[in-house]
């Protein structure tokens, strides 16, 4: 039975977590759910999974979460520091962290630095600080598995193999693939948030929609599977059933394919090394006549170049990139920035923020902090 803490439980890919535990409880047991806010879900889910402990990050909600779970042998906390404390706990075998954003970097590498393996769904750990991060995973010997369907995929490539010569890493084009700029000036996050293939919380469904969310995949390809960006390669693929390939030194190209649902990734790093049964859907590739593939848009997305940018320059700027994309889609969200803007935005960040050539996690705090701060 592996015991499982459940980072960003009323998230997407929380909730879709849970319905694999669901499925196989026989398998996994959930000892630690931690949400941010949604304190309503958060009780839902303690009191048909009867975890050990549970954390909301939003102090406010704390004792309307322990009203509720009074009757249960259920420790409760609040405050994001008791998330990560969770993470030291001796009967957590696995983490999955699914927090969104740069919070989840606190608790993931506590995780890791009590060696707990780790189903990492949250990109921006890996973006903001890959370098001290992977050390402490090596250190540790602990396994880091993505979640994300594209690194999924392309871990899924490369067992058993070596060789690599490019990583080729989808991407849907999202909801405005084909617009141009000038087309792009007056959307809404309303209309942004209309993913055509998948379903994904309000903050990913944006950077989709940027290509931002393409991007940050870039920066975490190149820390878990060693690869310097100049050699992963983003390939526009509408149909979303190519969830992403390697090339290898031979020419061979080798591609995961598989129906757009995040569950088989959650799935797949619960359960690796094995392959467990799965209810859901097979690929029937009589309803895929054509698979398609293009370059992506570089001149109107320009988020993605930003990102190459970031990670070609190193230090704290893909942390400074990160943050002002955080600050951007908040605003973007709350109406207080265009679409076109997002980009601009995170840009000029980037031209004007201190550059830190060798971060300390210290320094990286201090980096999204200042941020933050000035732009809020």
């Amino acid at each position: 039975m592996k015991r499982i803490a459940i980072l960003g439980s009323t998230g997407s890919i929380g909730t879709q977590a849970l319905n694999v535990v669901r499925r196989h409880r026989d398998r996994y047991a959930v000892e630690v759910l931690c949400a941010g806010g949604n304190a309503e879900l958060l009780i839902q889910q303690a009191l048909e999974f009867n975890p050990n402990a549970v954390a909301i990050a939003d102090s406010s909600r704390y004792r309307e979460v322990s009203d509720a779970l009074a009757s249960r042998d259920i420790k409760v906390f609040a405050g994001a520091s008791s998330v990560a404390d969770l993470m030291e706990m001796s009967t957590v075998d696995m983490v999955l962290a699914a927090i969104v954003g740069f919070a989840g970097l606190r608790p993931t590498l506590r995780a890791i630095e009590h060696g707990k393996a780790v189903a990492l769904a949250n990109k921006e750990t890996m973006v903001v600080a890959g370098q001290i991060v992977t050390d402490a995973a090596l250190r540790r010997h602990v396994p880091i598995l993505p979640v994300d369907s594209e690194h999924s995929a392309i871990f899924q490539c490369l067992v058993g193999e070596g060789g690599v010569d490019k990583i080729l890493l989808t991407a849907s084009g999202g909801p405005f693939r084909g617009r141009s700029r000038s087309e792009l000036e007056h959307v809404t996050a309303a209309d942004a948030l209309h993913h055509p293939n998948w379903s994904m919380g309000p903050k990913v469904t944006i950077d989709s929609s940027t290509l931002m969310n393409k991007g940050l995949e870039v920066i975490e390809a190149k820390w878990l599977f060693g690869v310097d960006a100049e050699r992963i390669e983003v390939v526009v693929h509408p149909q979303s059933v190519v969830h992403s390939m390697v090339q290898f030194c031979d020419g061979s190209v080798k591609a995961q394919l598989g129906v757009p649902t995040m569950e088989t990734p959650i799935q797949y790093a619960l359960s690796f090394p094995e392959r467990i049964e799965s209810h859901l859907p097979r690929l029937d590739f009589a309803r895929y006549p054509q698979l398609t593939f293009e370059k992506p848009d570089t001149e109107t997305f320009r988020c993605l170049p930003l990102a190459y940018e970031a990670i070609r320059r190193g230090g704290n700027m893909p942390c400074v990139m990160n943050a002002a994309n955080e600050v951007a889609v908040k605003r973007f969200m709350e109406g207080r920035l265009s679409f076109a803007g997002i980009a601009d935005f995170v840009e000029r960040v980037m031209q004007q923020a201190s550059f830190v050539a060798q971060p300390t996690l210290d320094d990286l705090y201090e980096t999204d902090n200042s941020i933050r701060n000035l732009y809020r």
